[in-house]
C-alpha cells in the first residue's frame, strides 16, 4: 500500500506540473455551465449571454418540432437502446434515419454511429490497412488524423488545400489503395476544400475520395445536403461522413456512400459493433430535422444570408474577412494570451466567443472562431460588431488591429 500511495503520489505531481505548464502557456481550459436551451442567447452562471461560438447553424435545437418529437419518442421507443446495433440495439428509428440520410444524401446506403469521431475512425480503420496509403489535409479534424494513424496505413499529410502537393503524392505508386481524406468546410477558418478538383484527381490516379461533411451539412448544398452538392458532384464520387449534432440539432454521426463500402463497415467497424447504438430518441430528432430542412430549404438561405451579412459588418472594421459561403469567421488574433483576454473583455460585454487556441489551431493562430446562425438577427450581429469596434479591434477605438492585441 505504501508504495502504491508513492505512486500516486508522484504520477499526482506529473499531472499537476503539465497543468501548470498550459496555465503558463496561456493554454488552460474551463466549462461554462450553460443553464438554458441553446440559441443565440443563452443563460450561462445567471447571465444572459448573445453566443457566436456553438454549431447550432440552422437554430434548430429549439425547435418546436423536434422538441416534440424527442418526447413522444421516448414515450414510445424508452431511453436507450440499451446494447450495440450488431446485438439488439438496431431500432425503428435508427433504420428509418439511415433511410432517411441515404435519401437525403443521394447515396446508397447510409450508417449510424456513436459520433463523428468515431464515424471517422470506423471509416479509416476499416476501409484502409498495412499496405495502404491515406493522404490527408494538413488541417482535417484530429479525428481524421486519429483514425489514419490507427488504421496502420501509411499516412502522408499535404499542406492545406494544396493540390500540387497532393498530386505529387499521387504519382508515386503503392501497391494497395489510395484514400484521400479531407475535411470539406475547415472548422476553423470556414473555408472549402477544393472537392472538385479532388476528385478529378483521385478519378485520374485511382484513389478513394473519404470527405468530412461535419460542417457542412444543413449548411451549403442544394437544401443543406452538403459540400458535394455544393460542387455539383454526383454523391457516387466520394464517401462522407456528417454530425448530426451541429446543424441538425441532434447527437451521433452518418456515413453514406456505396452499399458495398457500409455492408463493410457493418462487419469490420469496432466504433459500431462496441458501443451501445444511439437513444432511440436522439435517432427520431436527426431524422425529424431532416424533413424540416427537406420541407423548408429556406432555413439554409437564412444562415447563408446571415454569414454574408456577418462579414460585410466585419469588413467595416478592417478585419480581413474571407468570401467563404459558410457560418464560420475567423478572427486570428495571433497568441494565446491576448485572445483569451479580447475573448474576455466580450464576455464583459455580455457576448460569448471562446478562445480558440492550441492544440485546436496551429500555434501563432489563436483566435476568435466567431459563428453565426440561421437564428442571429441583423440587429445582434450588429452588437457584436459594435462590441469588437468599442474594443479597438480593426482599427476602432483603441486603434489596435485585430493580429496586434
Amino acid at each position: 500500500m505504501a508504495n502504491r500511495a508513492k505512486g500516486d503520489r508522484a504520477a499526482a505531481a506529473a499531472w499537476r506540473a503539465q497543468l501548470d505548464e498550459l496555465a503558463a502557456a496561456g493554454l488552460a481550459r474551463a466549462r461554462r455551465r450553460v443553464d438554458s436551451i441553446h440559441g443565440p442567447q443563452v443563460e450561462v452562471a445567471g447571465r444572459r449571454l448573445l453566443q457566436f461560438c456553438s454549431n447550432n447553424y440552422l437554430d434548430l435545437a429549439s425547435h418546436p418540432r423536434l422538441i416534440h418529437a424527442a418526447a413522444e419518442a421516448t414515450r414510445r421507443y424508452g431511453t436507450s437502446a440499451v446494447a450495440s446495433p450488431l446485438v439488439c440495439g438496431h431500432m425503428a428509428p435508427h433504420a428509418e434515419l439511415e433511410e432517411t440520410i441515404t435519401r437525403f444524401k443521394g447515396a446508397e446506403a447510409a450508417l449510424v454511429v456513436g459520433s463523428g469521431f468515431l464515424a471517422n475512425l470506423a471509416l479509416l480503420t476499416t476501409l484502409a490497412g498495412d499496405g495502404d496509403r491515406i493522404l490527408c489535409d494538413r488541417l482535417n479534424h484530429a479525428s481524421i488524423l486519429d483514425g489514419a494513424r490507427l488504421s496502420k496505413a501509411s499516412l502522408r499529410v499535404y499542406p492545406h488545400c494544396d493540390l500540387d502537393a497532393l498530386e505529387r503524392l499521387l504519382r508515386r505508386e503503392t501497391s494497395g489503395r489510395t484514400l484521400i481524406v479531407t475535411d470539406s468546410v475547415f472548422s476553423m477558418d470556414g473555408d472549402l476544400a477544393p472537392l472538385d478538383a479532388i476528385c478529378d484527381l483521385a478519378d485520374r490516379y485511382g484513389a478513394t475520395v473519404v470527405v468530412d461533411d461535419a460542417h457542412a451539412t444543413g449548411v451549403i448544398g442544394d437544401g443543406g445536403r452538403g459540400s458535394l452538392s455544393h460542387f455539383g458532384l454526383a454523391a457516387g464520387r466520394a464517401i462522407t461522413m456528417g454530425t448530426l449534432g451541429k446543424a441538425l440539432a441532434s447527437y451521433g454521426a452518418f456515413i453514406a456512400g456505396p452499399k458495398v463500402a457500409i455492408d463493410l463497415l457493418v462487419h469490420r467497424a469496432r466504433p459500431l459493433i462496441y458501443s451501445t447504438a444511439l437513444p432511440p430518441a436522439v435517432a427520431v430528432v436527426a431524422s425529424e430535422a431532416i424533413h424540416l430542412l427537406e420541407e423548408d430549404p429556406g432555413r439554409v438561405a437564412r444562415l447563408a444570408e446571415r454569414a454574408t451579412y456577418l462579414r460585410q459588418q466585419l469588413a467595416t472594421l478592417g478585419v480581413p474577412v474571407a468570401n467563404n459561403p459558410t457560418p464560420i469567421v475567423p478572427l486570428v488574433i495571433g497568441e494565446a494570451a491576448p485572445t483569451v483576454r479580447l475573448s474576455e473583455e466580450l464576455l464583459a460585454a455580455s457576448v460569448w466567443i471562446p478562445a480558440i487556441r492550441p492544440p485546436t489551431v496551429p500555434a501563432g493562430t489563436s483566435r476568435l472562431r466567431i459563428v453565426v446562425s440561421a437564428g442571429h438577427s441583423t440587429y445582434q450581429i450588429d452588437y457584436l460588431v459594435a462590441a469588437l469596434r468599442h474594443l479597438g479591434v480593426g482599427g476602432g477605438a483603441g486603434g489596435d488591429q485585430a493580429g496586434d492585441r
